[in-house]
């Protein structure tokens, strides 16, 4: 049985609205204190253009707990609702703070712009909890934009910070957690990493800042996929005994290292660092560090650089039989479905031989992909997205994706084709697509880090899961929800999503299989 659970609705408006009114869409709150006194646990606040200050009856810091949500203006990244102002907090871990909003629990917020004007303030702490922060602009902070401690595993996806006084993002203690696809410019440090913490930072854009990078003491966060470019001293900053993952021969780095003045890696440390896949100058790396290339070529971060023609032949063509035999793929985890996949005709390598198993994979090589794998019976009209036009090598591919509910569009009508994906939206899109019918929530109790699936997709994880459709790697417990799916993880998935169909036989594999709980 499916749990239903009550959401409130509250609205404020500090422009038209009042305190003494119900929190309705037409008599909305003046202040998001006010909505925050009468929240339950499921709470949606949503919030209207204007400033929120002390002006405006804001008490600060604002605590956000629970499960309650803040939704402001997520398409401009908060652009015209503004959360101004610093109140004192008494953090465990560091003492008095001021700070605007403290982020407990599992409450999310989203498309606001947050400015702490006071000359050591922090936008947003969070301490300890597991919280969501997308689609946010932390700017103008006296110290740093958000501030993590304690056992902290939050998600910061795709925020801007800028101009902060100290740093964009500090993340300290124990904080782990996912720093995906955010902008940090003109911060003098962009994210600072101290004492035990070990976050992944992947897809960020780090530019125009002093440093992008700085680590110190323990800190030993994984960095994938990074743009570090044009910052005026350096890149990463290695202090203490961090220890940053920079890649490995299964996994590489791919962090692209470009037109940093001083350095694009210091090592300062006395432990050698080895670093695989990424693009460095070696004439600008410092200290004990190992350089090992890939013999992949690295591709550009920028939509415009995009190639208009697939880098391989394109689907549904059956491959060519050397294909079959000759994929670069000796003691890779995924070696048995990728082939399975090869041999049914339904996927097939580069012109070179090899699958770039570890490369993220673009949502139009996603659609690619399922529309052959499972040539959907279309169930909607697809739409004519702005930026597919119909000589582009995956068009009919999206078209069909599209149309049998695999894939969908943005509200601006786009698709973007060469966006990748994350693991979260391959296992919504397969369960979706397939129509499966939903699982027991209890499924997701396998997943230690089961707290950070967002609420709306919980019921097709735990739908896949209890079908056998996830696939984690390296850790089976670990589902890694928001992070960018490789071309290996959904070639795996989407063969596991045949066999939940029935269509093929079962890939036996210690990481798949979690689908009972324990």
């Amino acid at each position: 049985m499916v749990n239903s659970t009550l959401v409130v609705t509250l609205y404020v408006n500090p422009m038209t609205g009042n305190d003494t009114n119900t929190g309705s869409r037409l008599s909305p709150f003046k202040s998001l204190t006010r909505a925050l006194k009468i929240t339950k646990i499921h709470t949606l606040i949503h919030l209207e253009s204007g400033t929120y200050s002390t002006v405006s009856g804001e008490v600060f810091p604002l605590v956000i707990s629970g499960k309650v949500t803040i939704v402001g203006n997520e398409a401009n990244k908060g652009a015209g609702i503004v959360i101004t102002g610093s109140g004192e907090y008494q953090s465990p871990s560091f003492g008095m703070q001021n700070i605007t909003l403290l982020l407990a629990d599992n409450a999310s917020l989203l498309g606001v712009t947050v400015i702490n004007p006071s000359a050591k303030g922090t936008g947003i702490w969070i301490e300890s909890a597991a919280p969501t922060l997308a689609n946010n602009t932390l700017s103008n902070c006296g110290r740093e934009g958000v501030f993590t401690s304690g056992t902290a595993k939050p998600a910061i996806l795709d925020n801007i910070f800028v101009q902060n006084n100290a740093s964009g993002l500090v993340m300290a203690g124990h904080s782990q957690g996912e720093v995906l696809r955010n902008i940090f410019q003109q911060n003098p440090l962009g994210i600072v990493i101290s004492d035990f913490a070990a976050p992944l930072i992947a897809n960020n854009k780090l530019s125009e800042n002093r440093t992008a990078i700085a680590l110190s003491r323990h800190a030993q966060p994984v960095l994938r996929q990074n743009l570090i470019a044009k910052n005026t001293q350096g890149g990463l900053l290695v202090n203490g005994n961090a220890a940053p993952n920079l890649g490995s021969t299964q996994n590489p780095g791919d962090n692209i290292f470009r037109e940093n003045r001083e350095f694009d890696l210091h090592n300062t440390t006395p432990q050698k660092l080895v670093s695989v896949g990424n693009q460095l100058n070696p004439s600008l790396v410092k200290g004990l560090v190992e350089l090992i290339p890939t013999n992949e070529v690295a591709i550009s971060t920028s939509s415009s650089d995009a190639p208009k023609e697939s880098p391989y032949q394109q689907f549904p063509l059956s491959p060519p039989s050397f294909l079959s035999t000759s994929l670069q793929l000796d003691g890779h985890w995924a070696k048995p479905f990728i082939e399975a996949l090869v041999k049914m005709g339904l996927t097939h390598g580069f012109t070179d031989g090899s699958y770039k198993p570890n490369k993220p994979m673009t949502r139009a090589e996603y659609a690619a992909l399922v529309s052959v794998a499972f040539n959907p019976t279309p169930k909607l009209l697809a739409p004519d997205f702005t930026d597919v036009p119909k000589d582009f090598w995956a068009y009919s591919a999206i078209q069909i994706a599209a149309s049998g509910g695999f894939v969908g569009g943005f509200s601006d009508r786009t698709f973007r084709p060469n966006q990748n994906v994350q693991r979260l939206q391959v296992i919504v899109s397969l369960v979706n697509g397939l129509g499966l019918a939903v699982a027991n929530s209890d499924a997701l109790e396998v997943y230690s880090d089961r707290h950070i699936i967002p609420d709306y997709a919980r019921t097709a994880v735990a739908t896949a899961t209890q079908q056998g459709i996830v696939v984690n790697y390296p850790d089976p417990k670990l589902l890694a929800p928001l992070r960018l799916a490789t071309r290996a993880e959904v070639a795996a998935m989407v063969y596991q999503a045949l066999v939940a169909i029935e269509r093929t036989p079962a890939i036996k594999s210690v990481y798949v299989g979690l689908h009972s709980v324990s």
